[in-house]
């Protein structure tokens, strides 16, 4: 695993999510209460960006379609989203967020 550091756990507050960059390769970062988790920035449903979704304890809404997906696991939670998203392995290391883009799975 390569993981690469994102952004400090001060600049992401709980409830908010933010689109990371690195390389070609987007995703969207989420604060759970103190936890974050990334997931691929597309919505399965609409290839709409998810980092700009509305946060609901651990889910998160697209704001194109209200398609729903829990940001620990990747699935989707409610229709029209019928497929899950990919998510990525996040680390902690003292203030540090890391992010491992090519640990990239989907749900089992």
């Amino acid at each position: 695993m390569a993981f690469t550091r994102v952004c400090s756990r001060g600049d992401l507050p709980a409830g908010e999510g933010r689109k990371i960059e690195i390389g070609n390769d987007a995703i969207a970062l989420f604060n759970v209460d103190g936890e974050f988790f990334a997931i691929e920035d597309e919505c399965s449903h609409s290839h709409w960006s998810l980092s700009d979704g509305y946060l609901e304890g651990d889910r998160v809404e697209c704001t194109l379609h209200m398609a729903k997906f829990c940001v620990r696991t990747g699935r989707a939670c409610s229709l029209p989203a019928t497929e899950a998203v990919m998510v990525f392995p996040v680390q902690l290391c003292g203030d540090d967020v890391l992010v491992d883009i090519h640990g990239g799975h989907y749900a089992d």
